[in-house]
């Protein structure tokens, strides 16, 4: 059981934002006062207390065993996630969002590093690829769950983070308790490689671009015409069957793609943002996100096994909590930097922040294939000049 109940902890990581964003559109009916703005950040605000209380985490491993620290994390994840539906003031909801925030903080550093302190080689990186599949099936339950509760009422959907006590009760009975990590007397301080802050950088722009669809999908089809809440709830769910799909076969892409793997994941998203851009048809939507689900299947686990590959094993904790602070620095960064891009252009709807997002994708993967034919000609260039 301990594979199920490592994976469950990402499970529950997953569901801190878009869980209820089906939800988006009735709390904004419930708050008419309040800035849009502000609606859209019930769901990315609990990424302001991801970032440190990753880092906390990142730290208490070293006093305390990993175990203690996930069922304090869930604890936490509970009371802020299923509290949030009491609430009668949008300043209130967003409290308890941080709340909410502080236990994924706690818990999500752990749900990868647990995998890279139990498994080695490509079974590790079959787990990277398991653990962002299940979180994916996590995902689609949720929404769609959360989805069919929007109907009752804005507050039900809240509901769903009581799964995070089964989580609980996973990891009480059968994650072991490790020994906290702790440096010899004596033994060298580990170095942080700047290729992580590199790869952290780029899972933040990755992220920015992924969470324009939970953010605004909901008002994408609102002012297309096109659906409900539930509606938004089936779209959305699509996102994660996409990632579930690519992350069950991260191993069998990396060896068909080899190094290009990134850079076809990121040409695939931006394809489908520019789909986006121009179609009113449901069926071309739901393929259309299915295809942002692939590339990100594809990208954050493969992020992962990147910066834990031949990485020193006192430095794993500080090395993920900083590439997963990053990527929930772009989850927040979403809607306040597209919003504000669209306002400054004076375009404010959701089809030109698509726009935007294809040719930035695009871009990016035209820069990196430069890079890589670049560094691929230079030693020939060398060689040629010897002769």
């Amino acid at each position: 059981m301990l594979k199920p109940t490592i994976i469950s902890i990402a499970m529950a990581t997953v569901m801190a934002g878009a869980a209820i964003s089906p939800a988006l559109g009735l709390i904004a009916a419930h708050f008419p006062d309040a800035d849009p703005l502000l609606i859209k950040l019930v769901l990315t605000v609990p990424s302001l207390m991801i970032i440190p209380f990753s880092f906390i985490s990142s730290s208490l491993t070293k006093k305390i065993s990993k175990r203690s620290i996930v069922l304090l994390g869930l604890g936490i994840y509970i009371v802020g996630g299923v509290g949030a539906q009491f609430a009668n003031t949008i300043e209130v909801l967003l409290a308890f969002r941080l709340v909410l925030g502080a236990g994924v903080g706690l818990v999500m550093p752990l749900s990868f590093t647990l995998i890279s302190d139990h498994f080695h080689g490509k079974e590790r990186t079959k787990m990277m690829g398991y653990n962002t599949a299940f979180s994916n099936l996590g995902g689609i339950i949720t929404m769609l769950l959360a989805g069919y509760l929007a109907a009752f009422n804005w507050r039900v959907p809240f509901n769903v983070y009581w799964l995070g006590l089964v989580i609980f009760v996973l990891v009480l009975l059968y994650l072991p308790k490790n020994e906290p990590l702790k440096t010899r007397e004596g033994e060298e301080k580990a170095k942080m490689p700047l290729s992580v802050y590199g790869m952290a950088l780029a899972a933040c722009g990755v992220m920015i671009a992924y969470y324009a669809i939970a953010t605004n999908m909901a008002l994408y089809l609102e002012q297309s015409e096109l659906g409900s809440s539930q509606t938004a709830g089936i779209v959305m769910s699509f996102t994660t069957i996409g990632g579930m799909i690519t992350s069950m076969l991260l191993l069998r892409l990396q060896v068909f793609f080899k190094k290009y793997l990134m850079m076809a994941a990121i040409l695939a998203m931006g394809i489908a943002f520019g789909v986006l851009t121009v179609t009113h048809s449901i069926p071309v939507i739901l393929m259309s996100v299915c295809v942002v689900g692939f590339g990100q299947g594809i990208i954050f686990p493969l992020i992962n096994v990147k910066v834990l590959g031949n990485m020193d094993p006192r430095l794993s904790d500080r090395v993920i909590s900083i590439v997963s602070s990053m990527i929930y620095i772009g989850q927040f960064l979403s809607p306040v930097v597209l919003d504000s891009i669209g306002k400054a252009a004076g375009y404010e709807s959701i089809r030109f922040q698509y726009s935007l997002l294809a040719g930035a994708l695009l871009v990016s993967v035209v820069v990196m294939l430069l890079f890589v034919l670049v560094k691929k000609s230079a030693p020939t260039e060398r060689g040629e000049e010897s002769v």
